[in-house]
């Protein structure tokens, strides 16, 4: 049974990493910085309704994304890319109505996020599977392309999916909406500029090459049941919110580090039993610099910190809820991370 006290539930100090976390409740207008006690040390005032989530950019201030009311009606929706100083006021902004779900900066310092175009419904016959005569209300079915901005602007790349992707290999399953197809929803950007994309409906993690465009890995496993959040570790491994949804088994969330060469699973966090941690949609993992992992049960506004063995040290739950028409009473957050207290992203707002 899940807990039904809100703010800090569990503290191991000593065993959790000091740090602050960062988190944006959904279908709100603010994001938070928290400590360990579950006090709010600051927090930004956004400038529109949450778009899904906020980072801090090496600055100190942070990137996050606001909803554009001209934007596709699907989920995770954002369009207006902001850069907020310490007092919340707007030092850069970048709209594109079509990008949704994940953004991110590059080496150079441009901004890098995924976005949708719309394939009308006599070209989406390349989309192979999913349920008949369920393409978008648009008149097509939509298709992510991700894009990079510089600072003034301009677009410096674009790859689109339907360029790239082979559509025979990776049909929709049979119960899925072709109003959309993949649904990405996360774009690391690697050390090497190549970037690892994940896509929910396939649950399938594909790395992109940068300069040629092509596909250098991919990964599908069905039972990862729509993963979230995959990015590559310093070990060379990659991480993921395996969220474990539409499957004929028990359905249950595992966090799963995974190498990429052997595409053996090397390390796993579930809950204990395994009906304590599912969040079948959103959510995120991290790989803290103690070698703890913080965990964001996106559904139930869950953020936890376990250690390399599955203790948990750390545990908070939201008190921010909102009414959700098709969810009811919600406090859910898409993603969430940990900074370190020594993290120097910190020293502007924390002083």
């Amino acid at each position: 049974m899940r807990p039904l006290a809100h703010g800090v539930t569990e503290y191991r100090k000593g065993d959790a990493l000091p740090g602050y976390v960062l988190f944006s409740p959904a279908n709100g207008r603010n994001s938070y910085l928290l400590d360990e006690t579950g006090a709010i040390v600051h927090q930004w005032q956004l400038p529109g309704k949450l778009g899904n989530y906020a980072q801090f950019l090496d600055n100190g201030n942070i990137l996050v994304t606001c909803q554009t009311p001209d934007s596709p009606k699907l989920s995770a929706r954002g369009g207006r890319i902001l850069e907020l100083d310490k007092e919340g006021s707007i030092v850069w902004e970048f709209t594109d109505p079509f990008q949704h779900h994940d953004f991110n900066p590059t080496a150079s310092g441009n901004v890098l996020y995924l976005a949708w175009e719309l394939t009308p419904t006599g070209d989406a016959k390349r989309v192979k599977g999913g349920l008949p005569d369920s393409d978008h209300d648009d008149g097509g079915v939509y298709e992510d392309v991700i894009r990079e901005v510089d600072r003034d602007g301009n677009q410096v790349w674009e790859w689109r999916l339907q360029d790239h992707f082979p559509y025979d290999k990776y049909p929709l399953r049979d119960n899925h909406n072709r109003h959309e197809f993949a649904h990405a929803n996360a774009c690391h950007v690697q050390a090497d500029g190549n970037i690892l994309v994940s896509f929910r409906s396939l649950s399938l993690v594909i790395l992109v090459n940068r300069e040629t465009g092509g596909i250098d890995w991919e990964m599908q496993d069905w039972t990862w049941g729509g993963q979230h959040d995959p990015h590559r570790l310093d070990n060379g491994n990659i991480l993921i919110f395996a969220n474990g949804s539409e499957q004929t088994r028990p359905e249950f969330s595992r966090i799963l580090e995974i190498d990429p060469d052997s595409r053996e699973i090397v390390w796993t966090y579930k809950g204990d039993p395994t009906s304590t941690f599912f969040s079948a949609r959103i959510s995120a993992a991290e790989r803290l610099p103690n070698g703890n992992t913080f965990i964001d049960e996106g559904l139930h506004g869950r953020l936890f910190e376990v250690t390399p063995g599955g203790d948990i040290v750390w545990e908070y739950i939201s008190p921010f809820y909102f009414a959700d028409p098709q969810m009811g009473h919600s406090n859910r957050i898409f993603r969430a991370r940990k900074y370190a207290r020594d993290d120097p992203r910190l020293n502007e707002v924390l002083g």
